[in-house]
């Protein structure tokens, strides 16, 4: 039985409060073990032509809101803004290319209710259980995320491999224990990892698609600088045309799990 390995990275902040972000975006991407190699080569070959291009060294992290918003560590490259947006086109172009699906879950906290709803718990519960779903039995997976929020992520995780409730088509819920997943979550440093960052480019433009587009707020004016709505939905568009979303997560356009339902 082959193996998958799927990467984790989140846009937003997972507390309940709206204060400092109301949507909380998690994104994962897999693939099988056996495209893993190709997928590293083809990214790490995309990454010198950047930095033969641009600069940009590729051991230097992409994080994609402070790059955006030219936070700190960017700024010493003294990009023109035409020059920002076109490596993030060629970002955009380069993940759509790769061998992998890709599941984004939106907890929009606007429409959380009560004090102990659980976003980072909820979260990675849907996500996994639409892995979980992908897999159909065919295949096992090995989760890796960044360092910030592993411990409740592995708490989380060994939950749902013993009690994982699930709506049923015939009414009520049913209990389908999390059969698929390897281990417990593991942790690798953000700027060591490639996919990781993948993940965070992914999760960051989700979140300012659902948030810009489909709820259609005014864009934050430092990203409205390099980025529009336009741009936004294009790069979604180039995700979905190079087949890397998994559409079967949901009804919702580019297969969004959206939660709670408004």
């Amino acid at each position: 039985m082959n193996t998958y390995i799927a990467y984790f990275d989140e846009t937003g902040d997972d507390g309940i409060t709206t204060a400092s972000s109301d949507v909380f975006v998690l994104s994962s991407i897999y693939m099988s073990s056996e495209a893993w190699q190709k997928n590293y080569d083809l990214f790490k070959t995309f990454r010198k032509e950047i930095k033969e291009q641009y600069g940009m060294h590729i051991t230097e992290e992409m994080h994609t809101m402070h790059f955006l918003r030219d936070k700190g560590l960017y700024r010493p490259h003294a990009w023109t803004l035409e020059q920002r947006r076109e490596i993030l086109t060629q970002f955009t172009i380069n993940i759509s290319k790769l061998d992998m699906k890709v599941i984004n879950v939106v907890i929009d906290k606007n429409y959380i209710h009560t004090e102990d709803y659980d976003v980072l718990e909820n979260a990675l519960t849907y996500n996994i259980q639409r892995i979980e779903n992908d897999s159909a039995g065919q295949w096992k997976y090995l989760i890796i995320s960044d360092e910030g929020r592993i411990a409740p992520m592995r708490k989380t995780a060994r939950k749902i491999r013993t009690f994982n409730p699930v709506i049923s088509h015939f009414g009520g819920v049913t209990n389908v224990p999390i059969q698929g997943l390897i281990e417990d979550i593991l942790e690798k440093k953000s700027e060591e990892s490639y996919f990781i960052q993948i993940c965070d480019y992914i999760s960051c433009f989700t979140s300012l698609y659902y948030k810009y587009v489909m709820k259609n707020a005014e864009l934050p004016k430092r990203i409205a600088q390099v980025v529009d709505k336009k741009f936004v939905s294009r790069v979604m568009a180039t995700f979905n045309a190079g087949a890397i979303l998994n559409e079967k997560a949901s009804t919702i356009k580019y297969g969004l799990v959206i939660y709670p339902r408004p």
